[in-house]
């Protein structure tokens, strides 16, 4: 968890594990580098120097689109989701629109039961619960019944053009090529972008190329476009879960 709630209590261990990283990177974190999210006003502060740049392009005007990109427990769509809401709470934005490719039922949903939040909310779970901590259920519930916050699978993005919003697309290792260019020119007038995954946790057919690795290689560079890079070292999860990923990328590197 990446909340600092102002309680007057001591320092708990996640944030002097912070403290500790930002030392060691010889860097002061400063209240100015965080965000309040609208539950409880409490400020949202990152808990590395990674986690710090990557909330800098959030909140620079820079680039319309950032990529950050890193392995699982970094982060990455948690801060752009409870920053999203924070200017979806101050009408910074007239939406904010979040998607994921739903891979696991091959987008083709019309073959699950129920209507569509029914299909599609069980792969957005990360989503609802990083929204349910940035606003608290009865405000998502109230701005999703308005409209003001889309949370849907990649393929309804087709054909639309996304103006006025803070959009982010999740788990982008998973579209493919042609999903990341439709989804990427969708970006309309007063948008701004976010784009998070793991290219190295690709659930697309072997041998299918993800739009991710793709997207990365091709607009860097690219004027407007910006770059966060998470490792191991920035996982935020549990100690043991950095130890797992780093296992796993040492097994991946030998076999």
């Amino acid at each position: 968890m990446i909340v600092e709630a102002h309680t007057g209590a001591g320092p708990d261990l996640q944030s002097v594990r912070a403290a500790i990283q930002f030392a060691k990177k010889g860097e002061k974190l400063n209240a100015k580098d965080g965000f309040h999210v609208p539950r409880g006003r409490r400020l949202i502060s990152p808990r590395n120097p990674a986690q710090k740049a990557y909330l800098k392009l959030l909140k620079g005007a820079a680039s319309d689109l950032v990529f950050g990109v890193g392995p699982a427990g970094t982060g990455k769509t948690f801060l752009a989701v409870c920053y999203g809401a924070s200017l979806l709470a101050e009408r910074k934005i007239d939406k904010l629109i979040i998607a994921r490719p739903a891979v696991e039922a091959g987008e083709h949903l019309g073959f699950l039961p129920g209507d569509m939040a029914e299909k599609i909310d069980p792969y957005m779970l990360p989503v609802w619960d990083a929204l349910n901590e940035a606003l608290g259920q009865e405000s998502v519930l109230k701005r999703r019944a308005e409209g003001r916050i889309e949370v849907a699978p990649l393929a309804f993005m087709r054909g639309r053009t996304l103006s006025h919003a803070f959009v982010i697309l999740d788990e982008a290792q998973n579209a493919t090529i042609g999903q990341m260019q439709m989804v990427l020119t969708r970006l309309g007038e007063g948008s701004r972008m976010i784009v998070t995954g793991d290219p190295s946790q690709s659930d697309l057919p072997s041998g299918q190329p993800s739009g991710l690795s793709h997207a990365l290689d091709i607009l860097d560079g690219v004027k407007g476009v910006s770059f966060a890079r998470f490792t191991q070292k920035d996982v935020v999860r549990h100690a043991l879960v950095a130890r797992i990923v780093a296992a796993y990328e040492a097994a991946g590197r030998t076999g």
